[in-house]
C-alpha cells in the first residue's frame, strides 16, 4: 500500500483517510438537519457502508428531515487522555432514504442495530461531499478548578 504524502497538510488537520478511520472507530455521532427552517441535532448510532454513513430511524422528524432536499452534516469528536489530544470530524452532504433490500442487508451485516428501543424500520444514508477533521493538544486543566466530569482530569488522577 502506498503511503500518502501529508507534508503539505497543516498541523492538526486530518487527512481524508484519517477522518474515515475515526468515523469507522466510533459508533455514535450527531446528525444536523434543517427542520422547519431551523437546525436540529440528533444523536444517532451508525455504521460506515460504501464510504457513507448509514443509520436507522423511525418515521419521525429525522426521517422527514432526511427526505428533504437540504444538505445535512454529521459530527463526531473525542479525546485521548494518553496523548492529551482532542479530535473532531465533520461530514457534510446529502441524505437519502434507502429502499433497496440488499443495501439494508449490507448495513445490517455491519451490525447496524438501533440503541433506542422501538421500531427503526427506515434506513438513511448520508453521502459526504465534504469531509474534514482536526486534532489538537488540549490545555492542561487547572485540577483545582476543572469540573470532575472533564475528561482531561483523567491524566492527573
Amino acid at each position: 500500500m502506498q503511503k500518502m504524502d501529508t507534508s503539505d497538510i497543516p498541523d492538526g488537520i486530518l487527512t481524508i483517510d484519517q477522518c474515515w478511520e475515526l468515523l469507522n472507530d466510533a459508533a455514535v455521532g450527531r446528525l444536523a438537519l434543517i427542520v422547519d427552517n431551523h437546525p436540529e441535532i440528533f444523536p444517532v448510532n451508525y455504521v460506515l457502508e460504501r464510504r457513507s454513513i448509514v443509520f436507522r430511524t423511525d418515521g419521525g422528524i429525522k426521517l422527514w428531515g432526511a427526505m428533504t432536499a437540504k444538505p445535512a452534516a454529521f459530527e463526531i469528536d473525542g479525546y485521548d487522555p494518553h496523548t492529551e489530544e482532542a479530535w473532531s470530524v465533520v461530514a457534510r452532504g446529502d441524505t437519502e432514504v434507502i429502499h433497496d433490500v440488499e443495501e439494508k442487508a449490507a448495513a445490517d451485516a455491519l451490525n447496524l442495530e438501533p440503541w433506542h428501543p422501538g421500531r427503526k424500520d427506515h434506513y438513511v444514508r448520508l453521502s459526504p461531499r465534504a469531509l474534514n477533521g482536526r486534532r489538537f493538544k488540549v490545555n492542561k486543566p487547572d485540577v483545582w478548578n476543572t469540573r470532575v466530569s472533564d475528561a482531561r482530569r483523567s491524566t492527573f488522577e
